[in-house]
């Protein structure tokens, strides 16, 4: 009877685990389902989808003008007037520009308030990504979303601005050129962003607001989304990373508060040629119009004067509601209670006999152990798996596409570890092993009061433990009872915290395994009382560590690739104009049948100094090889003025390209101090003098209506410019020059670097 209350308790983690899935993830609507004009329709989205994911279509290529037409005729289509806004902009961060063609369109309201803005990019990564994904499906939830909302004919109180913005995979670019020179951009109060960093999974709730996020996140629950993913640490780790999206801008040159709706999962499409229509998840795409429609319905009639707020706000996905939420200054004061709740549950655990001063000490000695074991080993066992698989390291992102068969067995191995460890003290009392995790647990959350209040509902678990440490100390239940009792009390904690302990390895890289450890390490010791078994071994340590070496076995029998696991690889053909020498390079670790015609001896490993080509990953080229001089043609630089003005030199000089150029990046050899830099017309940072470090000064990806390039600035008339000029053209594979043999069908160009490129390099003589 005791086996099957254990079994019953299982079954009940399991079952929660699937609950706190299936409440963000939402039902595709049946074939069969009537449809009426003003629903999202999937089918017509993914119309859209299959139409603007054909081909590759980045900032500058053939193909990035046919999917703005398509954009502009389908709005069109719907009776909005469109306009291309056609604007040269530099990123200051990322040291970025282009001349972006942003795509916009309104829906006029009958009120004066401020504007609600629709967005998502239509560029994709260059130079091989299909885009369906990121962003395809936000273009397609946009204008599939769009058509359902006029079709009720109802005039919306606020104005409607719609943003396909441009070349925001190059650095936020158009999001920047709206933000800084287009007056809608003045009027807006809200924006809606629709993004992707992978091909399926949940789309989550990101917000983006300076100030605080009480009004923004209960404006959020009062447009009653149907399946809202959202928790306040992932915002506050967010905020931590470089990762910025368009909205980003908004919120920080815009000072517009807003929302990014985005899904992660799959993340080994991420900016790859298989971020297709045909990979796409459906169900991902139906989350997207879920988010869109209550959104668009609610903000279209809503106040959005004012969003700020003076009060922060934790928020977490909860069992039987939305999002559980509670303000900042709740944090400390629970934190405080639950520890005198703690401190009184010892008191009279020791005064009735149920808990050891002895024991407590003792149970502290496995807790650790299992810490230390779990996190440990995660951390050492993935650096090993890196050395057997090296071509791991090719996949830049750090997620394989066998990398949820690895969640599962490191879970599992986990679990083996703590129940192999819990065993060893199976003798000890529940309530004495039990107080090490609430202790440490308690630990943790007085680092989060002060440094991660965003992580604040993990003092809920805290609670939850406590309640069943009430329940040891005060009841005298029957043992065969208490393992489904506990599991059900425990349901809050394994709803919000064991997805995450999926989530952090898919959003971050399997180098992140070590914290899910962590995590677990955590969520087990919450619910201890379930699996200790006092005087019996536990069974469950067979189960998982059989079921641990299954799956490192599956994980192991797909380490390798297909058609639908293409492996990344790359080649790039660089030239020396100034001293006449060329060489092959790569980036790649693992070399293959594709590097292997360039790279089959004679290869030197090692990179070649500021001609990789700057990238997300600062990825630098792994081998490289003497090749035989091509003599491409070089750009012309023509100088149309060079004066000294008091102690000040301005120079202005166009760049023309003699071949088709991609990309040019401005390599500075040497600190130099420059202000007034110009790029067509564009000005760097205001204008502002500043430090141009040693590394890259300026990329310009070349957009479809440039001719050429014309850069200007101002430096002391002392000081010589030393910069060197890579001019870049994705051509490789197709120039006439190389005979070059394609890939297999289970190869793909590796993304975030320059790649399948010839680089041209040469000093700049100023």
């Amino acid at each position: 009877m005791k086996s099957l209350n254990n079994f019953l308790a299982v079954i009940i983690i399991i079952l929660t685990v699937y609950w706190a899935s299936s409440d963000t993830t939402p039902v595709i609507p049946s074939a069969n389902k009537e449809f009426k004009t003003t629903d999202f329709s999937l089918s017509n989205a993914l119309f859209h989808l299959r139409n603007i994911s054909k081909r590759a279509h980045h900032t500058g290529s053939p193909e990035h003008k046919v999917v703005q037409d398509y954009i502009v005729n389908e709005l069109k289509e719907l009776g909005l007037t469109t306009e291309i806004q056609q604007q040269t902009v530099i990123n200051k961060k990322w040291r970025a520009s282009t001349t972006a063609q942003n795509i916009i369109a309104k829906i006029k309201g009958s009120g004066n308030g401020k504007s609600l803005l629709l967005l998502t990019h239509y560029d994709s990564n260059p130079h091989s990504s299909l885009g369906a994904s990121d962003a395809g499906s936000g273009v397609a939830t946009i204008l599939e979303g769009l058509r359902a909302y006029l079709a009720k004919n109802e005039q919306p109180k606020n104005d409607i601005i719609i943003l396909f913005s441009d070349a925001e995979e190059l650095g936020l670019l158009g999001a920047q050129a709206f933000v800084e020179n287009h007056p809608l951009a003045k009027n807006i109060g809200m924006v809606l962003n629709f993004e992707a960093r992978g091909s399926g999974g949940a789309s989550y709730m990101l917000m983006e607001t300076n100030g605080k996020n009480k009004k923004i996140l209960t404006e959020f629950l009062n447009s009653n989304p149907n399946y809202p993913a959202a928790n306040s640490l992932m915002y506050s780790i967010y905020k931590k990373l470089p990762n910025d999206t368009d909205l980003t801008v908004f919120r920080e040159n815009g000072n517009i508060n807003g929302f990014n709706f985005a899904f992660i999962d799959d993340h080994f499409d991420y900016h790859t040629a298989q971020d297709s229509y045909e990979r796409l998840d459906r169900t991902t795409l139906q989350h997207q119009a879920e988010y869109f429609t209550t959104s668009l319905n609610y903000f279209a009639n809503s106040n959005l004067t004012n969003t700020n707020s003076d009060v922060d706000y934790i928020y977490v996905n909860f069992p039987f509601m939305k999002l559980l939420n509670y303000p900042f200054s709740w944090v400390f004061p629970m934190f405080l209670i639950a520890l005198l709740i703690f401190i009184a549950l010892i008191f009279f655990g020791l005064k009735k006999a149920k808990i050891t001063v002895h024991g407590v000490v003792k149970g502290f000695i496995p807790y650790t152990i299992a810490l230390v074991l779990c996190t440990g080993i995660s951390y050492g066992l993935w650096q090993l798996i890196l050395l057997i698989h090296p071509e791991y390291a090719d996949i830049l992102h750090g997620f394989t596409y066998n990398g949820y068969q690895y969640i599962i067995a490191f879970i599992l191995l986990n679990c083996w570890l703590l129940f192999k460890i819990y065993n060893k003290f199976n003798e000890e009392k529940t309530t004495d092993l039990f107080i090490a995790p609430i202790f440490i647990g308690l630990v943790l959350n007085l680092f989060i009061t002060q440094y991660l209040p965003g992580a604040g509902f993990f003092i809920i678990p805290i609670y939850v433990a406590l309640l069943i440490l009430g329940i040891l100390i005060f009841m005298d239940l029957k043992a065969k009872s208490k393992a489904t009792l506990f599991a059900i009390i425990s349901i809050p904690t394994i709803y919000m915290i064991v997805p995450m302990i999926r989530l952090f390895p898919v959003a971050l890289g399997l180098k992140i395994l070590f914290l899910s450890a962590f995590l677990l390490v955590l969520v087990f010791g919450f619910i201890l009382p379930i699996f200790h078994q006092q005087k019996k071994k536990n069974g469950w340590q067979t189960i998982t560590g059989l079921a641990t070496i299954f799956f490192f076995g599956f994980a192991t029998f797909n380490s390798g690739f297909s058609i639908d696991k293409k492996k990344p690889n790359s080649i790039v053909f660089i030239q020396n104009s100034d001293n006449n020498t060329s060489y092959w390079a790569t980036y790649n670790k693992t070399l293959d049948g594709f590097t292997k015609q360039v790279f089959e001896d004679d290869y030197i490993e090692g990179n070649i100094p500021y001609t990789e080509g700057k990238s997300k990953y600062n990825t630098t080229f792994s081998y490289h090889k003497k090749a035989e001089n091509r003599n491409f043609s070089i750009s012309n630089i023509a100088i149309n003025q060079d004066t000294i003005i008091n102690n000040e030199r301005l120079l202005n000089f166009t760049i023309t390209p003699t071949r088709k150029i991609n990309r040019y990046e401005f390599i500075n050899n040497e600190n130099i101090t420059l202000k007034n830099l110009k790029v067509n017309g564009a000005l760097y940072d205001d204008g502002n003098k500043f430090v141009a470090d040693i590394g890259t000064l300026l990329i310009y990806q070349m957009a479809n209506s440039d001719k050429d390039l014309t850069v200007s600035f101002t430096i002391d008339k002392n000081v010589k410019p030393n910069l060197t000029l890579n001019e870049i053209s994705y051509d490789l594979l197709s120039n006439r020059k190389f005979d070059l043999k394609p890939r297999s069908e289970i190869m793909m160009p590796m993304p975030f670097v320059v790649n399948d490129a010839i680089i041209c390099s040469k000093k700049i003589k100023l």
